[in-house]
């Protein structure tokens, strides 16, 4: 009974993801601001549609559970814009992985020490699974912003060699789709939506 506590105790803790906003702007619903938890789960499921143009095999369940879990640190250390500063950045790197020890740590073992291998291979993006879950992370902003007439990157005045840089895990984890996000980040420039 104490395992099944645990496992309650961080299922509860999750529901405070839904409070964490991010820049990006869900035009469907007249531009108000998304939060983590929709995106963990609209990138669950755009890396299950986009799984064909992985260019190596994946194991679509890990890279969902990755993607499920991969802003789950944001509950303690909130979301950083991707096209913030360096230092900032380096910052965030700091306080989630304290969040990741803490949060995680909420659960049982073994489901703690998987749950944190899993997060950490995320972040550090070396095996197929992870490099593809990180592409899936950075296309969906960028489909997102396409359809909205430039969203966030207007609204914060970024650079296209940012998007092209942000968005490099594509390259090589899904050379058709890398492609594609070339073609609209230059529509998107062509656009005034990103600056030159």
């Amino acid at each position: 009974m104490q395992e099944l506590n645990h496992q309650i105790h961080f299922i509860l803790e999750l529901d405070k993801l839904k409070a964490v906003y991010r820049k990006a702007l869900i035009r469907a619903d007249k531009n108000r601001y998304e939060n983590s938890a929709e995106h963990s789960w609209h990138i669950a499921l755009t890396a299950h549609v986009l799984a064909p143009y992985a260019n190596a095999a994946v194991d679509i369940h890990r890279v969902c559970l990755m993607l499920l879990i991969h802003d789950i640190v944001e509950i303690d250390a909130g979301d950083t814009f991707a096209f913030d500063h360096h230092t900032i950045l380096g910052e965030q790197a700091e306080k989630e992985a304290a969040a990741a020890e803490r949060i995680f740590g909420l659960l049982p073992s073994p489901q703690r020490e998987t749950m944190i291998a899993l997060w950490h291979e995320f972040e550090q993006a070396e095996t197929a699974d992870a490099q593809f879950a990180k592409a899936m992370d950075r296309i969906l902003p960028l489909i997102q912003n396409m359809q909205n007439e430039g969203g966030s990157w207007v609204q914060n005045k970024v650079f296209k060699h940012q998007v092209i840089k942000r968005n490099q895990y594509l390259e090589t984890a899904a050379p058709k789709l890398w492609r594609y996000v070339l073609e609209q980040i230059d529509i998107a420039e062509d656009r005034g939506w990103l600056v030159s």
